[in-house]
């Protein structure tokens, strides 16, 4: 039954369905061998297994549509904004093939509320999570677990998402794994009414709410740094942030900050950066595109998430973050970065 009921409803989502903005999707020796994306190198500076490799843009949905396309066990799905049909088809149809699928969706997002009633038509199994009102909580978080593979980053699957500059990291490091899928466990059962919240734990994975630990590998990586911070961030409020990256220009760090210019509450961080004698710019932001980023580089480690530096984004939202200190991911950001600061303007 639920194999016919997704042949029905595919039918009607292909004639409607938003198509995907990229080129066909690469196999794996092509995404290998991609400039700028592919080939992360095996081990990280510390000596680590940390097989990762660094997506953006468009190109992630590349990314997106292979994993859930080749999963055979399993695909885990928590994802703020979901409003590419193209996907939802691709998730009704691992499931009518046997795989194990389960969707968490913001109950807040009026694309994510669509999106959970066509999952419901393909029966595949879907929860939304429960916000607290009051905090004015969203779940932000956008993560994919397709098999032994992990997608983290910043960028949501909305119709219009690929449009964005963003980021995401593919990880296949078995620890990393592990923790994401514990916590996609947890959110799953508090979304079906049985609150198990993980305890902190030391991982290259950080949550908010619970727990505090994106702040803290925020505040510990910026604390460290001694050559380097390079920052692209979509929102920015956070007083604790804005003062360690002050912090960090007055002991001889270079320091520089990439911010989307229509967002409002960006001007006050712009300010305030400029005052304390930090680099900052306003990123040139395509017509109907955001600078949708939540990434820094401190020194040779690599944070990046769904969590803006705001207060909300580091201690209210549900959030999730990933760190490492792959140098072909930090290679590859260092030089996007690069290539943006340049094209950017200050003032």
């Amino acid at each position: 039954m639920a194999r016919f009921a997704f042949l029905l409803l595919t039918i009607g989502l292909t004639a409607c369905s938003v198509p995907p903005a990229a080129a066909p999707v690469a196999n794996a020796a092509q995404v290998a061998q991609a400039p700028g994306v592919g080939g992360a190198l095996p081990t990280s500076g510390s000596g680590r297994p940390e097989p990762v490799t660094l997506w953006q843009d468009g190109d992630i949905f590349h990314l997106v549509a292979r994993l859930i396309e080749s999963a055979r066990a399993r695909v885990m799905v928590e994802m703020y904004e979901l409003g590419r049909r193209d996907l939802v088809s691709a998730l009704g149809a691992a499931y009518a093939r046997g795989v194990a699928v389960q969707v968490i969706t913001d109950p807040t997002v009026n694309a994510s509320r669509r999106s959970a009633v066509l999952l419901d038509q393909l029966q595949v199994p879907e929860r939304v999570y429960p916000v607290d009102d009051v905090r004015h909580q969203i779940d932000h978080v956008k993560l994919l677990i397709a098999d032994g593979e992990a997608v983290v980053g910043g960028m949501n699957w909305g119709a219009h998402s690929s449009r964005n500059h963003d980021y995401v990291l593919e990880t296949h490091a078995p620890s990393e794994i592990a923790r994401l899928a514990r916590i996609f466990a947890q959110d799953w059962d508090l979304a079906g009414g049985h609150p198990a919240p993980l305890a902190p734990a030391p991982s290259e994975i950080g949550q908010t709410a619970p727990g505090e630990e994106i702040r803290a590998m925020l505040q510990g990586a910026l604390g460290r740094a001694r050559v380097r911070v390079l920052a692209e961030v979509y929102t920015f409020t956070d007083p604790q942030i804005l003062a360690g990256l002050a912090a960090a220009h007055r002991r001889g760090s270079v320091v520089r900050v990439l911010l989307d210019p229509n967002q409002p509450y960006n001007r006050h961080a712009y300010a305030v950066l400029s005052s304390s004698g930090v680099a900052v710019r306003w990123y040139p932001v395509p017509k109907g595109a955001l600078l949708h980023a939540k990434i820094g580089l401190f020194d040779g480690v690599l944070i990046l998430g769904s969590a803006n530096w705001t207060l909300s984004g580091l201690g209210v939202n549900h959030e999730l973050d990933i760190e490492t200190q792959d140098p072909h991911a930090v290679s590859v950001y260092s030089s996007r970065f690069d290539s943006d600061w340049t094209k950017s303007a200050g003032g």
